[in-house]
């Protein structure tokens, strides 16, 4: 590319370019992106789906840019934060997401770089953005140019901000700029993934959503300078969260793009598996992080691959896709089995477990080759602050839609069992299914508690500790009590980790950047909780100084009681010592108890 110049983008009309960020985009590191698809092998679904990371990597540029301005950063930092936002995915592996969970799915595989398991693409791009681009003589001497600072120091500065590492930059809000609920990255990569798929995520509109934005505290946040701007904001808001939720549903979960997603990962795991020498295995895994394309992971898989993943691998070429034979989504699925199969889902190694294991006894009693794919959505929104008058709050203590929003994303889960044969030809007993995954789960659930604490089982024990120790029954009726808000939820979690016995199972980070204890981690497992059918939230409205606020009041559901008996003999010691805790404090536990109908609560 020509120092300086435009770029033509389909969404963004003409993207300028300074010659510094030419420099970047003529790096071998920029160009292995424009043969390495957004959505891996989606276009076997959605023919039009076969944009890439480059051009997204132009189009993050450009939305930074946008956001830049309208929070009025100096023109040095928006330099900064343009060049984040065109390096933010460097670190992504061929085939993109498809390919990623590798490393979660199989622990050993993961290649050790400075004394450092590598588990992640963003662990990819901050290495490469620190140690490639300062060795560009050109890029260097440019950047003193410009920057007046060596090179090492600001790419350091640069990988901070493009992976979202608050902590390892000077400005945290150039960071938030790319990786937060609102950022440069998901407003283009959701609008662009609309575009080429033809699918309609709703109506965003981005300078709404940039024009939203503003700086507090050093924090980026939404507001306006009316009650009307202030509504706008919201809606833009609701909008993002809207896009991201039908994105999983009709993109992401759409079994053709799963059946391809599972068939391309059973092919190059059983091609992984083929090579003796591990130490080859994890040079071959960075490298798809670091140098291979699409095209060079499917000759990897036609070189080294068995027969059966050679087969898979000419389906793919084919377009021969699995087809499916039986779907579960959270509407088919028990809250309790819902709940142990997302806590499967997203710890790597067990889902590997769950999927082989549930494959090899389904071939067994079918006699038939299936492949089976359990997929979550992840990256549940967790932190949007918006001001409305002249105090600030969560979105979702604003919108009761965008509280919706969040349940609805924590509480996506597919799980697709294929084969060559559809639903017309195969007749499966989904009952007997059903049962078969009720016997997997818990020996799966046990497999990873013995390999880690669970925090999210940490936190549903509290839930039903303070089930326990505040309800009563009688023949009629049940009485239970009702938390009277999550900020409570917050301490109470925030006093268990400061005790020793409980530190690992209840292992959150806190901050008091909004003036009480929170926890991004544990809003998130909560939301989950809430969406898997365990706890039910109660939405209750208060006067604040003449502002009529939200929040949010939790009681155990019936399933959630039964739950939290099954997992409650796991942690007799954690048990007492919560239950303990509670009991000394309960007298500041702002509760409710409510009474309902033991036949309307059981059932």
């Amino acid at each position: 590319m020509q120092p300086g110049g435009t770029v033509h983008d389909p969404l963004h009309g003409h993207v300028h370019i300074n010659q510094l960020e030419s420099m970047l985009i003529s790096t071998r590191e920029m160009q292995r992106l424009r043969r390495i698809q957004q959505l891996g092998l989606a276009d076997i679904a959605f023919p039009g789906a076969n944009h890439t990371r480059y051009e997204h990597s132009i189009g993050t540029m450009y939305v930074a840019n946008m956001m830049g301005h309208a929070l009025g950063l100096e023109e040095k930092d928006i330099r900064k934060v343009r060049i984040a936002a065109l390096l933010h995915d460097v670190g992504h592996s061929a085939f993109s997401h498809s390919v990623e969970s590798v490393l979660a799915r199989n622990p050993g595989f993961m290649p050790l770089i400075e004394g450092e398991r590598f588990s992640s693409h963003e662990m990819f791009t901050s290495y490469i953005i620190r140690n490639n681009f300062p060795g560009y003589d050109t890029i260097a001497n440019e950047v003193t140019s410009v920057f007046g600072v060596d090179a090492g120091e600001f790419f350091s500065e640069i990988s901070a901000m493009a992976t979202g590492n608050i902590e390892g930059c000077p400005q945290p809000y150039l960071a938030q700029i790319l990786s937060g609920d609102i950022d440069a990255d998901r407003i283009d990569f959701l609008v662009r993934d609309s575009y080429h798929t033809g699918v309609s995520l709703g109506l965003i509109d981005v300078e709404q959503i940039v024009d939203s934005l503003t700086l507090k505290d050093g924090r980026v946040v939404l507001g306006g300078h009316d009650s009307y701007s202030e509504d706008m904001a919201l809606a833009a808001a609701e909008s993002m969260l809207i896009a991201r939720s039908h994105h999983y549903s009709a993109i992401i979960h759409n079994p053709v793009t799963q059946s391809v997603r599972a068939m391309l990962l059973r092919a190059l795991e059983e091609s992984l598996d083929t090579v003796e020498d591990k130490h080859e295995v994890m040079l071959a895994i960075t490298g798809f992080f670091t140098s291979f394309n699409d095209g060079d992971l499917l000759n990897f898989i036609k070189q080294h691959g068995p027969a059966s993943a050679n087969s898979l691998l000419h389906r793919i070429r084919e377009g021969r896709i699995c087809l499916t034979a039986v779907r579960f989504n959270h509407q088919s699925l028990k809250p309790g089995i819902r709940m142990a199969l997302s806590t499967i889902a997203r710890y790597g190694a067990a889902r590997k477990m769950f999927e082989q294991e549930l494959t090899r006894r389904l071939e067994q009693h079918y006699n038939i080759p299936v492949l089976i794919d359990l997929s979550v959505a992840r990256g549940v929104p967790k932190s949007i602050r918006i001001i409305k008058g002249n105090d600030e709050h969560f979105l979702y203590d604003e919108s009761a839609l965008a509280n919706g929003l969040v349940r609805s994303i924590s509480r996506q889960i597919s799980l697709c069992i294929f084969s060559n044969k559809g639903k017309a030809e195969l007749e499966m007993d989904v009952s007997e299914i059903l049962k078969r995954i009720e016997e997997l789960s818990p020996d799966l659930l046990r497999y990873i508690r013995n390999e880690k604490y669970l925090n999210i089982e940490g936190v549903m024990l509290i839930f039903y500790c303070l089930h326990t120790l505040f309800s009563q029954k009688d023949k009629l009726k049940v009485l239970i009590p009702r938390i009277r808000n999550i900020s409570c939820m917050y301490q109470l979690v925030e006093g268990f980790t400061k005790n020793k016995r409980l530190e690992n199972l209840l292992d959150y980070r806190f901050h008091n950047r909004y003036g009480f204890p929170y926890s991004d981690s544990l809003f998130e497992d909560i939301q989950k909780l809430v969406a898997m059918g365990l706890v039910d939230e109660d939405l209750r409205y208060y006067d604040k100084n003449g502002h009529w606020a939200q929040r949010y009041e939790y009681v155990l559901t019936a399933e959630g009681v039964e739950y939290g008996e099954n997992i409650a003999k796991y942690y007799h010691r954690e048990m007492k010592q919560i239950t303990e805790y509670l009991t000394r404090h309960k007298h500041g536990i702002p509760r409710d108890i409510v009474s309902i109908n033991n036949i309307r609560y059981y059932r």
